[in-house]
């Protein structure tokens, strides 16, 4: 029987040839094996001559035009958590890393992590992001697009994908979930149960500047200043998890610089503080070498910082009192402060400044919005000009 013939193509082209299988295949020099010194081969194959030459054609042009990848077996959810390892971890706060954990874990490896990094297409993840849209913010949206599109650069970077789907996405509608503000009375209301509980000074100090709540609890006595009537924001308590099923209060020092920020205390939040202060030293020396001086201002009655967790528990036994909806967290009471300041007509950059917000587009997006009234005084305030307009004749 004849020996099969095999065709020689032009120089860089290889070999092609038909397999005793059926299959045709196109190989060609890749390159030289660095240990023994032999050349390195590229195999491409097809049902057909033609489909095995365009396979190696089409590598060919793409590794000429530098579009190539090596193709890669790699899961999207290994590629993201060894991203938050290597790249993330480093570079940002201990908290920021748990959060971003925490929503790779219980959000993103569920629904992407299956997917092989090489074949995530943008469909995958607009239709994550448009089925998040339904149950959550869009300030949860945005954290997992940072962690998504981050990743996914990086994968570019280092030439495992050769462009990143999540470019293509578009952030999709999510229902405005208004945090309410409390009302006058509420606001009476509840102050009126807090009023024997000893953290009732951090409620009123919260209500009345609108503090977030771990820079609440990691407010210290050298940030008050009593002369001047004056908090300074300086850090932040949160428990984050620092392994798999371990978590602990870490304090932080704000993302930005406008978390940084000086706030006036009225004077019966002063007197209020004033009190509190002298309580606690009642604590202190009652319990006395068990105290724990960390020179927090709300802390626990041995001076341990106050788990955010328990915090909110300690208010949500306040409002079981009242009667008052159950749905007010600690933020409701920011919001009430910030929705105050807003209706009192004050200057929004001032208001930003206040609530320690790094783009004024989230001070007027969350608290300056304009109803019917307002803006039929916006316009009686032109009427001056008519007092100056040529007069018809």
């Amino acid at each position: 029987m004849a020996k099969r013939k095999t065709k020689k193509r032009a120089s860089g082209e290889g070999l092609v040839r038909k397999r005793p299988d059926g299959r045709w295949e196109a190989r060609i020099t890749v390159g030289i094996d660095p240990v023994t010194g032999k050349p390195k081969f590229k195999h491409f194959y097809g049902k057909t001559q033609a489909e095995a030459i365009e396979k190696r054609d089409a590598y060919l042009t793409a590794v000429r035009t530098g579009t190539y990848v090596e193709p890669q077996k790699i899961l999207f959810g290994e590629w993201v958590n060894r991203w938050l390892e290597l790249f993330v971890k480093p570079k940002v706060r201990q908290s920021t890393y748990a959060k971003y954990q925490i929503n790779t874990r219980t959000h993103i490896v569920p629904a992407l992590g299956h997917i092989e990094l090489q074949k995530l297409a943008t469909e995958h993840i607009q239709e994550f992001y448009n089925e998040k849209a339904q149950t959550h913010s869009s300030s949860v949206i945005a954290i997992l697009h940072q962690i998504i599109n981050g990743s996914l650069k990086q994968a570019v970077k280092q030439r495992v994908i050769l462009n990143n789907p999540a470019e293509y996405t578009e952030r999709p509608q999510v229902k405005y979930r208004e945090v309410e503000p409390l009302t006058e009375e509420e606001v009476t209301k509840f102050l009126e149960a807090a009023r024997g509980d000893r953290l009732y000074a951090a409620f009123l100090l919260d209500l009345f500047t609108g503090l977030r709540r771990g820079e609440l609890l990691a407010l210290r006595w050298s940030d008050v200043d009593f002369k001047a009537g004056t908090i300074t924001v300086r850090e932040s308590l949160s428990r984050v998890e620092i392994e798999p099923g371990k978590t602990e209060l870490v304090f932080s020092e704000p993302k930005t610089e406008s978390g940084k920020r000086t706030i006036p205390l009225l004077p019966e939040v002063v007197q209020e503080l004033k009190r509190h202060k002298a309580r606690q030293n009642e604590e202190r020396l009652f319990f006395g070498r068990e105290y724990e001086d960390n020179d927090l201002v709300f802390c626990t009655s041995t001076g341990k910082p106050i788990d955010p967790r328990n915090f909110l528990r300690k208010l949500k036994s306040i409002l079981k009192k009242t009667g008052l909806r159950e749905e007010i967290r600690v933020h409701t009471l920011r919001h009430t402060f910030g929705n105050a300041i807003a209706q009192a007509g004050e200057n929004p950059r001032n208001l930003q400044a206040l609530m320690g917000h790094a783009d004024i587009r989230t001070t007027l997006g969350t608290y300056c919005h304009s109803g019917l009234d307002d803006k039929r005084r916006a316009v009686e305030k032109l009427s001056s000009l008519l007092n100056v307009a040529p007069k018809r004749q």
